[in-house]
């Protein structure tokens, strides 16, 4: 279930006006123009950078330089610049480096319902935080069924069948040190060209539900170390249920396969549930093993070269 993210230019006001030191001047009644995720994806608009009167950015900065060419026109090519920079995709624009509009700039502001701001900081820093802030608020994001943890450091999806035992796994792996994220519901967003982020919904924030025990607050049981708000996702791990017509699994490489969300590559592992398995040693190990190869260690790489050497001084 993937969803449109949308910011509003009020929001974006209230969420940065401390750290960018915002002064909203005048159109106020635009407050609720948004800034949705497709704009990230648009290649002829920009959610956001320095002046551009071509194909102007959703958010507009101003900065010294921006504004000495702007003082430089005519009163007409003034105007004209201004029509072109108020076009009907235009959600705000920022003064930056305590810049103060002329008079003409704030009257079409105001004419237009366009926010206008002004922030004392330089412009490069202003379209750097805000460009970060626009990223982390308007990435694509998905849910997906399973429980997220943290484990040995690597964010780490377990997903597989109802009842296969998925929060009983969850549970020990927290009573061993690792942390929880999220369970049954785990918000992942698009957050890098390559990289997920994992989190949970507030509303389920910090409780595991285990069948026979039913709803567990893990961070009143363990304690404020046992849970985690948010984590990368690098790693699946997919308890299945051997049985007849099931896929085989292959014995010697347990990384073979991907999975694939919001068009990023995720290694996943197949790990068989069976009486008397430790499927949370298993799953620790998997996640070690996982860290090795990361650092170029292959251990089924290293066993086949080792048997080709062996066969090779038999022969």
């Amino acid at each position: 279930m993937d969803s449109l993210s949308i910011v509003t230019v009020d929001k974006l006001f209230r969420d940065n006006v401390d750290a960018l030191d915002l002064v909203w001047l005048t159109g106020q009644d635009g407050g609720r123009r948004s800034l949705t995720s497709e704009a990230l994806h648009k290649a002829d608009l920009a959610p956001i950078g320095h002046l551009n009167l071509v194909h102007p950015n959703r958010v507009q900065v101003l900065g010294s330089a921006e504004m000495d060419y702007l003082r430089k026109l005519s009163p007409d090519a003034l105007e004209e610049a201004l029509h072109h920079l108020f076009s009907e995709e235009l959600a705000a624009v920022v003064l930056a480096e305590g810049e103060q509009p002329p008079a003409v700039l704030e009257e079409t502001a105001s004419k237009t319902d366009t926010p206008l701001f002004v922030s004392s900081h330089p412009s490069p820093s202003v379209v750097s935080h805000l460009s970060h802030y626009l990223m982390q608020s308007l990435a694509e994001t998905t849910v997906v069924h399973g429980v997220f943890m943290e484990v040995t450091g690597v964010g780490v999806l377990i997903q597989g069948d109802a009842a296969v035992g998925k929060s009983e796994l969850a549970l020990e792996l927290i009573t061993r040190g690792h942390r929880l994220i999220a369970d049954d519901a785990v918000e992942l967003r698009h957050v890098a060209p390559d990289t997920l982020e994992g989190s949970c919904p507030p509303m389920l924030r910090d409780f595991l539900e285990v069948r026979g025990l039913g709803i567990l607050d893990i961070r009143s049981l363990f304690g404020e170390t046992s849970v985690k708000l948010k984590k990368n996702l690098k790693f699946i791990v997919q308890l299945v249920k051997p049985g007849k017509g099931a896929e085989p699994l292959n014995r010697l490489d347990m990384e073979a396969s991907n999975s694939v969300i919001l068009d990023v590559g995720v290694l996943t592992v197949r790990i068989p549930v069976a009486a008397g398995r430790n499927l949370a040693v298993l799953v620790e190990v998997a996640v070690r093993n996982h860290i090795l190869k990361s650092r170029g260690i292959d251990p089924v790489a290293e066993l086949m070269a080792r048997q080709e050497a062996f066969m090779r001084e038999e022969s």
